[in-house]
């Protein structure tokens, strides 16, 4: 019996440790890559060992952690059901023993551990340490700096605990409840990180159906357009006029009118970016021209389509069937049955949905007009910018795995504490989420579809120079013959 135990200790502990390092290795991986992200946007600064920059390496090493927690929580949902449907599929074969539920159950945990560390203590502190001098009358330095971060920290913490208690009295006003909150690990936090989780579905809600129609226009950017009923030389040559022109007016004014200097610099670039534009759309095959960009639009037609679908379907199942609630469903265990009616088609297509989703919400995110001011430059973002879009992407792809799950896009139930989000169980929550989504995500997509066929109809009335249409090309400003702008 005792070498029964002894065998069964040394088994545990060997499939720990195979656990962590493999947790140990899929995090690097996404370190580094996160690394080289953040360093490709981070404006470059001096090469100086300064007090300065020691601080912004710091501050460098810690967003780059949290993004690749973000990274990890991303890949989370769809590392699980590829998973599953491996352990399904070849269940004793011997080359992936090491892929179980208890190491998926370990990298749940470690995500939502992760993203917690990260989100109340690791952001926070690079903020504080970015932005702090050093209490005055004390020896300026790196201590200081550490000493009047943690008061910061020491203080924030204080205001969210009382906003939390307060929140807590108004929703929930029993003692048990009260008394609950002074459970620190076991309650309060994951209580205030359902409050954020909440907080990411609602911004999830707000900036998936605006990327989702915006895809179109961004992946109509990125590849070349099909030039039907397009002489591509003749554009090519009045570009080429307007370049010229410019450029002699830009010689022939003087240095003293600054204003009309700095307009035409502005149309310059403007001319030369068109100019490069059309230089890669005559460089096209006519394969990548005719053929790759209808696909690409068909593509994401038939993704969005399917998305919006199985949201209605499983409003349909929120109505008839208690199960589909996603805290009230329980699975069986990984590897024990399929989750999806297709098997492994099913779940291909459910891990190329859950991308997809979270590629438009980062797209929906950065079009909003709140923060596109937000959005990282090359060589050209502060520091207190990276830290800011960091925490950014951390709310949105911690919530990303309950979005997908609430909205009924896969049926792989949330481990962790993620499946014990409060308001996950409310049921008029979680319907009126999946409304909201299609009913947004509908509206979105009629106003891109149709954008073309209201411009017609205001260029018909004659009312195209009232800017009804939103367009943002067609509002800015235009310089006019001598130099100022006309705006409406």
């Amino acid at each position: 019996m005792e070498a029964d135990e002894v065998s069964i200790r040394e088994q545990n502990f060997h499939s720990q440790v195979r656990e962590y390092t493999i947790c140990f290795l899929l995090f690097a991986v996404l370190y580094i890559v996160s690394y080289f992200i953040i360093t490709r946007y981070k404006r470059k600064a001096d090469e100086q060992e300064d007090e300065d920059a020691i601080v912004n390496r710091i501050s460098l090493f810690l967003s780059t952690f949290t993004l690749a927690v973000s990274a990890g929580a991303v890949l989370l949902l769809p590392f699980s059901i590829i998973s599953n449907e491996i352990l399904l599929s070849f269940p004793q074969n011997y080359y992936i023993q090491w892929l179980n539920g208890s190491l998926i159950h370990g990298l749940w945990n470690l995500a939502s551990l992760f993203s917690n560390l990260c989100l109340f203590v690791l952001m926070p502190f690079a903020f504080f340490f970015l932005e702090s001098e050093g209490f005055a009358g004390l020896k300026k330095g790196i201590r200081a700096r550490i000493l009047e971060t943690l008061v910061m920290l020491i203080l924030l913490a204080l205001l969210i605990l009382g906003i939390v208690w307060v929140a807590s009295a108004l929703i929930d006003n029993d003692a048990a409840s009260m008394e609950s909150l002074y459970d620190l690990w076991e309650y309060y936090l994951p209580y205030l990180y359902s409050c954020i989780s909440l907080m990411g579905c609602l911004l999830l809600l707000l900036c998936t159906p605006v990327g989702l129609s915006r895809m179109f226009t961004v992946m109509g950017q990125l590849l070349v357009k099909p030039s039907i009923l397009e002489d591509l030389d003749e554009q090519m040559y009045i570009i080429t006029l307007e370049e010229e022109a410019i450029q002699r007016r830009l010689n022939g004014i003087s240095s003293m009118v600054e204003y009309q200097t700095a307009e035409l610099e502005r149309e310059l670039e403007k001319v030369k970016s068109k100019k490069t534009n059309l230089e890669r759309r005559k460089k096209a095959s006519a394969w990548e021209r005719n053929l790759v960009y209808p696909a690409v639009m068909i593509l994401l037609l038939i993704e969005t389509s399917i998305s919006v679908l199985l949201v209605a379907l499983n409003i349909l199942y929120l109505l008839v069937d208690e199960t589909a609630m996603p805290k009230g469903s329980r699975g069986s265990g990984i590897g024990n049955a399929s989750l999806s009616t297709f098997g492994f088609v099913g779940a291909a297509l459910e891990i190329i949905l859950i991308f997809y989703l979270m590629v438009s919400s980062v797209v929906g995110f950065y079009s909003l007009r709140f923060f596109e001011n937000f959005t990282p430059r090359k060589d050209d973002t502060t520091m207190t910018k990276i830290i800011g879009n960091c925490v950014s992407i951390l709310v949105l792809s911690s919530a990303l795995p309950v979005m997908s799950r609430t909205l009924g896009i896969t049926r792989f139930d949330l481990l962790g504490d993620f499946g014990r989000f409060n308001w996950l169980g409310n049921f008029y929550i979680v319907l009126s989420y999946n409304l909201l989504f299609a009913i947004m995500t509908t509206l979105c997509l009629v106003r891109k579809f149709t954008s073309a066929v209201r411009e017609e109809l205001l260029k018909a009335l004659g009312l195209d120079k009232l800017h009804l249409s939103n367009n943002p090309r067609e509002s800015e400003t235009k310089p006019s013959a001598n130099g100022h702008q006309k705006t409406l």
